[in-house]
């Protein structure tokens, strides 16, 4: 036991030497690629608008008028909330908006019953719910010294759920295709990382470690660039791609926030 606490410690020191540099930047990129996902979709939908219409009056059963002005509502929310996010200007109402959004096109979409969809959207849930958290966090009592409702009790709440969400992405990943050897080597670590986040346990370091495997993931699997334009799947794949940036935003926010205080490694400094 001792042996594991020493390495343990040692690999942390290594890791934070290595992220040093970059540590100040840490919480602005995650939240561009929190809502990248959504800049994405709203250039999609823009760009491709008539067969969006189409599809919706086809075969989601939207009246002619209705779906255009759905499509509209979506662009408009989704741009306007993810710039909101990145300039952390009325935040909560940006992530609502945002929020919304993806219980709306779940629907709007027939997409409800689609197991992998639903378990990315989950994850892109548990960002958004990291970056509430972390717009919470920062909130100061507006009379202090009254007795209140602390933000920071709903920040702790929002960090747990977050944690929780955040790796269905993960899980989804797991679960979907062939299993071989090293397939199954690296679901089984990548299933302990997650365990370990959602226990908060040297959360930050598990959360570094999702966002390395899911970036070479997301390169060699996600390669929408390299299907021809005129193929149908070079959407989907487009979309997985930016929605998987999005969730390495929300571990990253992980890594800059930690777990909170509903968490192993919080419990661990009261002692």
């Amino acid at each position: 036991m001792e042996f594991v606490r020493s390495f343990s410690s040692r690999m942390e020191d290594t890791l934070a030497k290595v992220t040093f540099p970059v540590k100040p930047y840490i919480p602005a990129i995650a939240r561009f690629l929190l809502v990248v996902t959504f800049f994405e979709d709203s250039l999609r939908i823009v760009t491709q608008w008539s067969d969006q219409v189409y599809y919706l009056e086809k075969y989601q059963g939207f009246y002619s008028g209705f779906s255009q002005l759905f499509l509209g509502l979506n662009v408009l929310v989704m741009m306007t909330g993810s710039i909101l996010a990145i300039a952390k200007r009325f935040t909560e109402h940006a992530i609502l908006g945002l929020f919304a959004v993806v219980i709306s096109q779940t629907i709007g979409y027939g997409l409800i019953f689609d197991l992998r969809f639903f378990l990315h959207n989950l994850s892109v849930v548990g960002g958004l719910l990291m970056l509430l958290a972390d717009a919470l966090a920062k909130k100061k009592n507006v009379f202090p010294g009254l007795p209140s409702i602390s933000t920071m009790d709903k920040s702790t709440y929002f960090q747990l759920a977050g944690r929780v969400l955040l790796i269905f992405l993960f899980l989804s990943l797991v679960f979907a295709g062939e299993m071989n050897m090293t397939r199954l080597i690296f679901s089984a670590i990548g299933f302990i990382a997650c365990v370990m986040v959602v226990i908060g346990f040297k959360a930050k370091w598990s959360a570094m470690f999702l966002v390395l495997f899911l970036s070479i993931f997301n390169v060699a699997i996600n390669n929408w660039w390299s299907i021809h334009h005129a193929l149908p799947s070079r959407d989907f794949v487009k979309y997985d791609f930016f929605q998987t940036l999005s969730i390495m935003g929300g571990f990253m926010l992980l890594i800059s926030l930690g777990p909170g205080g509903i968490s192993v490694d919080e419990k661990k400094k009261n002692f």
